[in-house]
């Protein structure tokens, strides 16, 4: 694929926890819990309009669900001001400190005055329907193999509640991770190539791990916006796997040329959405349809919309096993129905030829008409339809500018409205901070270690190589083994290698690597130290020191790992060169290799292999 011809530009939004130890904006701990809630809450939420007078369309059609938002609450977690029952209390300024030392490393430039804005959120992630932001700097870049990417901005903001699912028709959020401080870090769209997406993520995650940030699955974030010259800007969110970022951003190129091929083809065919609302209840009054019946059944209708010229285009695939009608749907799904019936698809599901054809005659369609159906309550049904109405015409004119839901197989799925700046206003119930020049350069004359410059120095401190120095800095091991290094004098290789390659090995075996603390690290090397185990039976003592949650040393005698003493060894091989004799005396030397494999397969590592080598090569050569 061409991306230059195309005109492909991308930008990345980071969304980083920081390991602070209180809220953004009280004083309760950055912590999550499972716990049942002490008590919940029951919010309805609403749009409001901007400074310039103005409603974000996102938050506009959020509102147009109709959704009911419960909050669980707990005493030790949350406080009034998750609740939004109290006004946010002072600023938190380590939180703050954090943010000035990640923006000095990226060399952006730091605001005198921190603001805190509010921006409009109505999907009911924030109880006050808005989220907490604030500038801290612009500017920066990073270096990459395919040029230079701009930071255009740093923000300090908190974040939102975690949804925990849908009971009764309330969407139920956890007010717990709300207000922990996060940090955005938003590149502008210079990012050209879809394999420099993954490198500047990379080299970003890796900054802001250099610094006081939370780790784990769900504390950091991505979102990429994506467009192409003849497209528009879309933001895909929740992209957690980097590796997949290239498929992700191919992807969606695919969709963005599949949907202006589509436009194209509608404005040769003079394609019209109509306006006009179908009721469809008397043709379906018998159906087979379980999803139509059910509706008619509840007292709710069949909806149809015509579609002039779009016949043969609804099923077109714009992404892999995705089609213009799963576009379609997304919308009609957003005002919660199951999902729509369209004419390329039809009969299916139910639907017979004889109803299909009675529609067409109904709706007077051309041999180049479609329709779409929409089966629910009346309300759903109603507002179901006439979105996909609106995403129908939208087609024949323009790709849609929309945010979307990052997919597991490197597709996404439509979320809403791309958001607009009608959503900010300012939060009066906080001061400004001021952030004085004395105090950025307090911040700048102690900055943490980059990885880059990481990985330089423990190859030179430890004489370790490149690809085991890259993979620790990469897998955020070096702390661990310089922990382990400072009060040992054991080969850095042997720890480097355990950390970089075994640890992960025994997590792809489905091992809960996690319990592999520092302490049994520790004391893992310190047998290997004192010549008590050989480097060999390494992962064995931690498998069985986590799964029998036994310390190293009680796991390597209760195994038998215990290193036999130098005159075992060599009674041992004695024992097997005699066994072995015709083979010694007739190839010499060259019966090195089956022997040194006897040898290892009968001392199940409680040896060490230099010493084996050397005890074999010495006895073979004194055989005459």
């Amino acid at each position: 694929m061409d991306y230059e011809k195309l005109g492909l530009k991308m930008g990345l939004e980071v969304h980083q926890q920081l390991n602070t130890e209180k809220k953004l904006f009280c004083p309760c701990k950055c912590e999550l819990t499972d716990k049942k809630p002490d008590y919940t809450l029951l919010r309805s939420l609403r749009p409001t309009q901007s400074e310039l007078g103005k409603i974000d369309r996102a938050a506009f059609e959020e509102s147009r669900r109709k959704l009911k938002f419960m909050y669980e609450s707990y005493d030790h977690a949350t406080c009034l001001v998750e609740s939004d029952d109290e006004p946010p209390h002072p600023l938190n300024t380590e939180a703050l400190d954090i943010a000035l030392t990640i923006a000095s490393l990226l060399n952006m430039n730091i605001v005198d005055e921190f603001h805190t804005m509010r921006k409009q959120v109505i999907d009911g992630s924030n109880t006050g329907g808005f989220q907490r932001t604030g500038l801290v700097a612009t500017d920066g870049h990073l270096e990459t193999d395919h040029g230079t990417v701009l930071i255009e901005n740093l923000c300090l903001e908190e974040d939102a509640a975690r949804r925990i699912g849908q009971k009764k028709g309330n969407v139920i959020f956890r007010l717990d991770r709300l207000g922990i401080p996060l940090l955005e870090v938003t590149t502008d769209p210079s990012i050209k190539h879809p394999e420099q997406v993954k490198e500047v993520a990379y080299q970003l995650g890796q900054v802001l791990r250099s610094t006081k940030v939370k780790r784990g699955l769900g504390t950091i974030r991505q979102d990429l916006n994506i467009s192409i010259s003849e497209g528009s800007r879309v933001e895909i969110k929740g992209v957690q796997d980097l590796d997949l970022m290239p498929k992700m951003v191919e992807n969606e190129v695919k969709r963005q040329v599949n949907l202006i091929e589509i436009k194209n083809e509608l404005q040769k065919r003079d394609a019209k959405v109509l306006d006009e609302i179908y009721n469809l209840n008397d043709i379906f009054e018998k159906t087979n349809s379980k999803i139509i019946s059910k509706a008619i059944s509840k007292d709710g209708n069949v909806f149809a919309i015509k579609l002039e010229g779009f016949k043969g285009l609804i099923g077109k695939e714009i992404q892999p096993e995705r089609r213009f009608g799963t576009e379609l749907a997304a919308y009609a799904k957003k005002m919660g129905v199951s999902g729509i019936f369209h004419t390329d698809e039809l009969p299916a599901y139910g639907i017979t030829l004889e109803e299909v054809e009675e529609v067409s005659k109904i709706l007077k369609l051309s041999k180049d008409d479609a329709f779409i159906i929409v089966a629910d309550e009346e309300e759903k049904a109603r507002n179901a339809i006439t979105e996909v109405q609106r995403r129908a015409k939208i087609a024949i004119i323009d790709v849609p500018e929309e945010t979307r839901k990052a997919l597991d197989n490197a597709n996404s799925d439509y979320l809403r409205p791309l958001s607009t700046a009608s959503r900010m206003y300012v939060e009066t119930d906080i001061p400004t901070t001021v952030i004085s020049r004395e105090h950025i350069k307090e911040i700048k004359s102690n900055l943490p270690e980059l990885p880059v410059e990481k990985k330089i120095r423990i190859i030179e401190q430890y004489k370790l190589s490149e690809d085991i120095a890259s993979q620790l800095v990469r897998l955020d091991k070096v702390d661990d083994f310089e922990y382990i290094m400072a009060s040992s004098k054991i080969d850095p290789t042997t720890v480097g290698s355990t950390l970089a390659y075994t640890l992960k090995e025994l997590r792809r075996e489905g091992l809960e690597v996690s319990k592999i603390d520092r302490i049994i690290l520790k004391e893992t090397f310190a047998l290997v130290e004192a010549g008590n185990i050989a480097k060999e039976v390494i992962s064995d003592v931690l498998v069985g020191s986590i799964k029998e949650d036994t310390t190293p040393k009680e796991t390597a005698i209760r195994l038998n790992l215990i290193m036999l003493s130098e005159q075992e060894v060599e009674d041992l091989i004695d024992e097997l060169i005699s066994e072995n004799k015709k083979m010694v005396e007739d190839r010499g030397m060259g019966a090195m290799g089956a022997l040194m494999g006897k040898s290892m397969q009968k001392l199940k590592g409680k040896a060490d292999g230099k010493l084996v080598n050397k005890l074999l090569r010495d006895k073979i050569q004194n055989i005459k």
